[in-house]
């Protein structure tokens, strides 16, 4: 599979990227041990979880789980140097880490620490921050969001804080790179710009949502991204399912994710089904599969991306394989940007 640059690390990375936030309750060890083998064969090297997985529901009993699994395949396979991995710490959060503290310079070098105990491995070689402490628009808080006046300096203090405990974790060899996720322009120039005041580790990525029917990356952080070498990790590319094809015509599969929360995280609105039927007609149209045309988009745009995709179970993680190759050519691209046109933000 082919590579793109992450960031200015000299890191490479699949443009594809193996998500594991089912990894430990819904995705057992087996599966997961599977799941892990698949991606590598195929030519994927790129591995993404988080101290806070596993999700739907996310619970002080189960994090670090994901972690755990990952790292029981560690210790088992011995193909640790054949993967990128990359994990995340938790922002503010309901009390299932540091009592519902977020990260900062006091305490990151600790869960950098807990994470690569729970992982078997020496080192991580991509550290993110799941969110901003000072808040965040996505998850569908956009439709709400208004930026609220904050203490400039207090943030700017806290970036300073995190990136030079950063920075003794990679001259202490336990991390590589440093990413952001969940995070806005206004927030990704200020760590790029206080890490070279610093002499911080630089911005490499920026966890996004990110898919045909969530594109509020397209504009500002596109622009960011160009110009200052930042690599676009897009989560729930198949827009959470709803690109398969799945929750049509009020299909509600056992044990899927809109059957154990009900609205997919906000997603499941009155526009969204007609929204995803366009881009199903349009794959139906041309003869492709739906999972392989939202994949296959994403390497189209105009700006760095790895596509992070997740599978419940090995048959799902399959059929998105199937698809690693598939190329869309110019008349499948005018139908998606009519269709985006048509029905812009459904959620």
């Amino acid at each position: 599979m082919e590579k793109i640059a992450l960031g200015r690390t000299g890191i490479e990375v699949t443009k594809w990227c193996l998500g594991t936030m089912t990894f430990g309750t819904h995705t057992k060890q087996d599966d997961a041990d599977r799941q892990l083998d698949m991606a590598l064969d195929a030519g994927i090297n790129f591995v993404d979880t988080a101290e806070m997985y596993p999700v739907n529901p996310v619970a002080k009993e189960t994090v670090g789980m994901t972690e755990e699994t990952i790292g029981n395949w560690i210790a088992k396979s011995g193909r640790r140097g054949e993967y990128i991995l990359a994990t995340k710490v938790s922002g503010p959060n309901g009390g299932f880490f540091r009592d519902g503290r977020s990260f900062d310079g006091s305490n990151i070098e600790q869960a950098i620490d807990d994470s690569l105990r729970r992982l078997q491995t020496d080192y991580i070689d991509l550290y993110q921050l799941h969110w901003p402490l000072r808040g965040s628009y996505h998850f569908r808080q956009n439709w709400g969001f208004a930026a609220k006046p904050n203490n400039r300096q207090k943030t700017l203090d806290h970036m300073a804080g995190v990136l030079t405990a950063l920075q003794r974790a990679v001259g202490a060899g336990k991390i590589r790179a440093f990413g952001l996720s969940n995070e806005s322009a206004w927030g990704t120039t200020r760590w790029i710009d206080v890490a070279e005041q610093v002499g911080g580790p630089r911005v490499a990525s920026i966890q996004n949502e990110y898919s045909l029917l969530c594109r509020l990356y397209d504009t500002d952080l596109a622009e960011v991204a160009v110009n200052e070498d930042v690599l676009l990790a897009s989560y729930s590319p198949l827009g959470c399912g709803l690109l398969t094809g799945k929750y049509q015509n009020g299909a509600l599969p056992e044990g899927s994710r809109l059957a154990l929360n009900g609205d997919l995280g906000g997603r499941k609105t009155d526009r969204v089904f007609a929204a995803t039927q366009a881009y199903l007609d349009i794959a139906a149209k041309h003869g492709l599969d739906p999972v392989h045309m939202a994949m296959a988009w994403q390497d189209t745009r105009p700006f760095p991306i790895s596509a992070i995709f997740g599978a419940t179970t090995s048959a799902q993680l399959e059929r998105i394989l199937a698809g690693k190759d598939v190329k869309l050519g110019q008349d499948v691209l005018k139908d998606i940007e009519a269709a985006h046109k048509a029905h812009p933000m459904p959620f």
